[in-house]
C-alpha cells in the first residue's frame, strides 16, 4: 500500500459549465513526484443530502417509487433530499419524510456519512434510520405524488432482486439498516 500522504498540489481550478444544483470545475493538479494531470470535478452548491430508511415495525420498511431522469425510469429509493441552507442534517431527514413519505419520525438515528462520488464530487449522504413513525404531510417540490411501497426485511432477497431497485445508495442504506436493526434488536 502506497504510504505518501502528501496531497496534491492544486495549480487552479476552473468553471466549465454551470448547472442549477453544481458547477463543473477542471482542476489542475501536480503530484508529489511532479507528475500533471487535469481532472474533472462537480463542485456542489449545497450543505449535502440525506437519506431516510422508514422502519414501520421490526420487520418493515418503506421505499419510494419515483421517476429518475437519469435512468429514465421509475426507480424504488428511500426518501431523500438536499440540505436545505441553515437546516441540520436531522431536520432535512424529518421533512423528506414528510414530503415525500407523508410520515415524520420520533426517532432518526444517524446511520453513516456517504461520499456518492469522492472521484468527482465532495457531496456527502448523510443516511438515517426513522422509527416511531407518525402521520404528518408538508408539501414537497415533486412534480407528481411519489408512491410509497412496503418491504419486509425477512426477505431482503425480494428487495435486492428487484429489478427497480438499483440506486447504489439505496443498496447501501439498505445494508446499514439492516445492520442497525440486528445489532438493535440484540439483547444485551
Amino acid at each position: 500500500m502506497h504510504k505518501n500522504t502528501s496531497l496534491p498540489q492544486i495549480l487552479s481550478t476552473q468553471e466549465i459549465a454551470r448547472g442549477r444544483f453544481f458547477a463543473l470545475e477542471q482542476v489542475h493538479l501536480q503530484f508529489t513526484n511532479g507528475v500533471k494531470r487535469i481532472y474533472e470535478r462537480m463542485k456542489g452548491q449545497g450543505t449535502g443530502s440525506v437519506m431516510i430508511v422508514p422502519v414501520i415495525n421490526d420487520h418493515q420498511i418503506y421505499l419510494v417509487r419515483e421517476y429518475a431522469v437519469g435512468t429514465e425510469r421509475y426507480e424504488l429509493t428511500f426518501p431523500k433530499g438536499l440540505i436545505d441552507a441553515g437546516e441540520s442534517a436531522v431536520v432535512a431527514a424529518n421533512r423528506e419524510l414528510q414530503e415525500e413519505l407523508g410520515y415524520a419520525a420520533n426517532e432518526l438515528t444517524s446511520l453513516k456519512s456517504l461520499a456518492l462520488m469522492p472521484g468527482f464530487s465532495a457531496s456527502m449522504m448523510n443516511v438515517f434510520i426513522a422509527r416511531d413513525l407518525y402521520p404528518s404531510q408538508l408539501e414537497g417540490d415533486e412534480p407528481e405524488p411519489i408512491e410509497a411501497v412496503l418491504f419486509d426485511l425477512n426477505d431482503p432477497a425480494s428487495l435486492l432482486n428487484h429489478p427497480y431497485f438499483a440506486d447504489a445508495r439505496s443498496i447501501a442504506a439498505f445494508f446499514l439498516a439492516q445492520r442497525f436493526l440486528r445489532l438493535d434488536m440484540t439483547p444485551e
